[in-house]
């Protein structure tokens, strides 16, 4: 009989070892690995049989009320601890009625320098309250990002942190913050049942794993309005979009009220993408849109079309321009102009720009 544990955990250590990222596991072809964003498939292994996913599924799940969930809604997301030290997120799903799993491994909480990321990045972690959005497409380090925020505010600061995320990514250790961390299906029944019940728990700062829903994002703008910090994430591309995402997730006749909420609530949107450095692994681009006077204006008077303006010309003020953080990164040669255009949002602008 397989020892599926001992195999799983042969994997997990291959793609530690290899500085992976992620982890596929598919029937019928060979467990594969992605490596600073380019999948390699382990040749030297055994193509995956049905009952070999399956296997390492009941090994990850641990939990049969878990698996038999999974059967049920057909999808399941989760996390896996290995030897206490490594963290997995995973989904499970099927496809052609065979299962898949997608594993992305959760590196320890770094700090902004050894991300990369800005200093403006801290200062906004040091603020009371207001609503902050980290967002970008899936697997570009939004996550990351606000673990290194969240991690500031614990070594800087005594606040009580609650956390509701699907599932539960990075583990704190306690330090001069308290922080509960609430699992979504395990410790909640939804982002916004833990959301509604989170202003009877003496909370400082929040972190929602994502915003699904206009009651998850309608409370947490309020959250934000009654003296919290709010830290969260959404899949958009840029700040504009972000904000027009918000507003559209909402009825027609609710829409000019969230407009006010945010345009007052909202401190600032970071953008970033994770681009393949010349010298090997990858390097934060980035935009920051902070929300001052003007933006504020414009999200009221439903001009967020222009924002991508003053974003342009906002630099003085501490914004940053995503092609013009691509050219600097150009500049040091930690990324090739290639890659620039490959993941600028607005190539024209940026070869305007060179």
């Amino acid at each position: 009989m397989t020892d599926y544990k001992k195999a799983l955990e042969d994997l997990i250590e291959t793609v530690v070892r290899e500085v992976g990222s992620d982890l596929h596991l598919s029937v019928g072809r060979y467990p594969t690995v992605r490596v600073t964003g380019e999948l390699i498939p382990l040749v030297k292994q055994t193509l995956l049989a049905d009952v070999d996913v399956q296997g390492m599924l009941e090994v990850l799940l641990n939990d049969q009320t878990k698996y038999e969930r999974f059967i049920k809604n057909q999808e399941i997301d989760f996390s896996y601890t290995y030897k206490e030290k490594t963290r997995l997120r995973g989904n499970a799903f099927f496809q052609k009625g065979k299962i898949g799993i997608a594993l992305r491994l959760i590196p320890q909480v770094k700090t902004f320098e050894e991300l990369g990321l800005p200093p403006l990045l801290a200062e906004y972690s040091r603020k009371k309250q207001g609503f902050f959005l980290i967002v970008g497409p899936v697997g570009q380090g939004k996550s990351t990002s606000l673990a290194a925020m969240v991690n500031l505010i614990n070594e800087e600061r005594s606040e009580h942190i609650v956390t509701i995320e699907d599932p539960i990514e990075y583990m704190y250790e306690q330090k001069h913050s308290m922080i509960n961390q609430r699992e979504v299906g395990i410790d909640t029944a939804t982002f916004e049942s833990g959301l509604k019940s989170v202003f009877r728990e003496d909370v400082n700062v929040i972190l929602i794993g994502e915003m699904r829903s206009p009651e998850t994002i309608s409370a947490a703008v309020t959250a934000a309005e009654t003296g919290h910090l709010v830290l969260s994430t959404l899949h958009t591309n840029n700040a504009a979009q972000t904000i027009d995402r918000i507003i559209d997730a909402f009825p027609a006749e609710q829409q000019d009220q969230i407009r006010i909420q945010l345009s007052s609530s909202l401190l600032g949107i970071f953008s970033q993408r994770l681009i393949p450095k010349t010298t090997g692994g990858l390097v934060p681009a980035y935009e920051f849109l902070l929300n001052n006077n003007a933006v504020s204006n414009l999200i009221r008077e439903k001009r967020t079309h222009e924002i991508d303006v003053v974003i342009e010309t906002g630099h003085e003020s501490g914004m940053i321009d995503m092609n013009r953080c691509l050219l600097e990164l150009v500049r040091k040669g930690d990324i090739t102009m290639e890659h620039a255009f490959q993941y600028s949002i607005n190539p024209k602008a940026l070869e305007r720009l060179v």
